[in-house]
């Protein structure tokens, strides 16, 4: 791999000094790298348009953190480049460099020293009461959460057709293997090997004895409809993806959840195994924990 294509976190690296360093780095190794910044203020909200990535690029480096990759790869998906991410905050679980393994990392890549893991993502299609259908991508997660009043919402769950079960809860979250180590986990989930192929369903704050999440396959159709508990009440909640792309979802209406047609591709250069991350990130959280 030659052609490379760089996207950086404008808040991660200010002053661009690990940017202008890999690009130059990459050019005089004889290959080709374009980039694209994301605006201090727009980080939370910047999403890519793919028609920014040249049609060649070969791979994907993402300057930031996993919240960055993970933006990246849902909004390139159509476009089935590999990503790397390149930590430079806090450990994460997806980027496997960080700026002082960059330049090794790009060297390995061009070597062909890599492999590619198939990342299961979701999309969530909603049809609102005005007959418009909305249709979005995850690789983390789909959340359904109440918004405005502390009242909680009411949730019916269907899976293949058939009724699951009802949620009075703060809301509900529908992830990826990818996205168990995220608001899935928090809120009471397993966490589960990336690589692996299944949906987890987790409630938020259930007013309920079964908090428990549900594991599914991931050729499961999931359907989920917002009910309206009081007359008086104006019952809604926001689904997010990914943790933006927020809708509104009103008393009556349903959003449907399935695993993407495409994946997302994250390329892997070194040996150490999710297992291994993990336990890293637990010792990272057991020493905060002591002190």
């Amino acid at each position: 791999m030659n052609k490379f294509f760089i996207i950086t976190n404008g808040f991660k690296d200010k002053e661009l000094k690990i940017t202008n360093q890999l690009t130059d780095y990459i050019i005089k190794k004889g290959a080709s790298a374009s980039r694209f910044i994301t605006s201090l203020d727009e980080i939370e909200k910047a999403s890519i348009d793919p028609k920014l990535i040249d049609i060649d690029t070969q791979v994907i480096i993402v300057l930031g953190g996993d919240g960055t990759l993970i933006r990246a790869a849902r909004d390139l998906v159509t476009l089935k480049v590999p990503l790397i991410g390149v930590n430079m905050g806090t450990l994460g679980y997806l980027c496997e460099l960080n700026e002082h393994t960059v330049f090794d990392g790009v060297d390995k890549i061009m070597e062909g020293k890599y492999e590619v893991e198939e990342r299961l993502m979701l999309q969530g299609v909603m049809k609102t009461k005005e007959d418009v259908l909305v249709g979005k991508a995850a690789l983390n997660d789909v959340v359904i959460h109440r918004v405005g009043s502390l009242q909680m919402i009411r949730m019916k769950v269907h899976v293949n057709g058939e009724y699951l079960t009802t949620y009075d809860a703060d809301g509900i979250i529908i992830s990826t293997p990818t996205g168990s180590t995220g608001y899935s986990m928090s809120a009471g989930g397993p966490i589960v090997d990336p690589k692996a192929s299944l949906m987890l369903i987790t409630p938020i704050s259930p007013h309920t004895l079964n908090t428990k999440s549900i594991v599914i396959s991931p050729d499961d159709h999931i359907t989920i409809e917002i009910v309206k508990r009081h007359m008086e009440n104006e019952d809604a909640a926001v689904v997010s993806f990914d943790g933006d792309n927020v809708i509104t979802l009103e008393a009556g209406e349903v959003i449907e959840i399935s695993k993407a047609p495409k994946t997302a591709e994250i390329l892997k250069i070194g040996k150490q195994s999710f297992l291994q991350i993990l336990q890293k990130k637990m010792q990272v959280y057991d020493e905060l924990n002591i002190t």
